[in-house]
């Protein structure tokens, strides 16, 4: 789209979690060595809450590269499944082969073995679960259950929860009370400030091959912040939207004007901007598409 014009070997402002733009803000470091110093204990759950947006996914992929070959790693991107099924979904994450019509007993069986199998091998196993505000409690019940499975040394099983706030509603209940108890760690993942916000475009420019002099003024990286409250989600969303309008109109640096216009067909209630901005905004995001395509055919 605006590559070339702008002189990037990638897309730099896509949402889709990619380890390779990881940027290291007070938060994100921060959450990262909590989740570090947590898995090498060996104990008890983990939790990390953040509101929508403010980068759970990526941290979660972060965590897991960087663990190291003393860990097994079991991902569940949607646990809002039953008891059953999230004992199947861990079992094929650490390739284990079950018949088809296993029953309960079995299942919990052979996860054990393996389990076990793992720990002789040295192999601390860690369970990460994305979006864990929507796991079921008898299925967080179950979790707790299996983490019941340990060494003279160590548990079998350590959990991750990543969640959105309503996580900690969630756990307040009192059926699950013991494994709340249990969250040995926690850290709560904020949005972006000011002057982080300004190091984020920077440092995901620098990894996407750009390599000129400011492509975002300062008024529009004031903008921006106001307008996304922070949150790298919307910071992305509304990055991508101002770089289109800035390539719509051959101009080789982002403006307050190119972020209002962005942020206005982002979030118009939070805006505050007059009608017209959003018909000028669209206009030129269609002019910019039309551009993209006239060049490339």
């Amino acid at each position: 789209m605006y590559r070339a014009h702008f002189g990037l070997g990638e897309m730099p402002f896509g949402i889709t979690p990619d380890t390779s733009f990881f940027f290291t803000s007070p938060h994100s470091q921060q959450a990262l060595n909590t989740l570090l110093v947590a898995a090498r204990s060996g104990e008890g759950f983990i939790k990390i809450t953040g509101e929508v947006g403010t980068g759970k996914t990526l941290l979660c992929r972060k965590f897991m590269a960087t663990l190291g070959p003393g860990f097994v790693t079991a991902y569940i991107p949607n646990p809002y499944l039953e008891p059953r099924t999230l004992m199947l979904a861990l079992a094929d994450e650490l390739e284990l082969p079950l018949q088809r019509d296993v029953d309960q007993h079995q299942l919990l069986k052979s996860l054990t073995l393996r389990l076990m199998d793992l720990a002789r091998e040295d192999k601390q196993v860690v369970m990460c679960l994305d979006e864990a505000q929507a796991i079921p409690l008898e299925s967080l019940e179950a979790l707790r259950l299996l983490t019941n499975l340990e060494t003279e040394k160590r548990k079998l099983l350590q959990i991750v929860l990543f969640g959105q706030p309503e996580l900690n509603q969630h756990l307040q209940t009192n059926s699950i009370r013991q494994l709340a108890q249990r969250i040995t760690f926690h850290y709560h993942l904020g949005p972006l400030s000011r002057d982080d916000l300004e190091y984020y475009l920077a440092h995901r420019l620098r990894v996407a091959g750009y390599t000129g002099s400011r492509l975002f003024s300062r008024s529009a990286i004031g903008r921006l912040f106001k307008a996304s409250g922070g949150i790298p989600r919307l910071v992305n969303i509304m990055a991508n939207k101002s770089l289109m309008l800035c390539f719509g109109e051959g101009k080789q640096q982002v403006t307050r004007r190119h972020v209002d216009m962005a942020a206005v067909d982002t979030v118009p209630s939070k805006t505050g901007l007059h009608w017209r901005w959003l018909v000028a905004g669209v206009s030129l995001l269609i002019a910019a598409c039309g551009l993209t395509w006239a060049l490339t055919k």
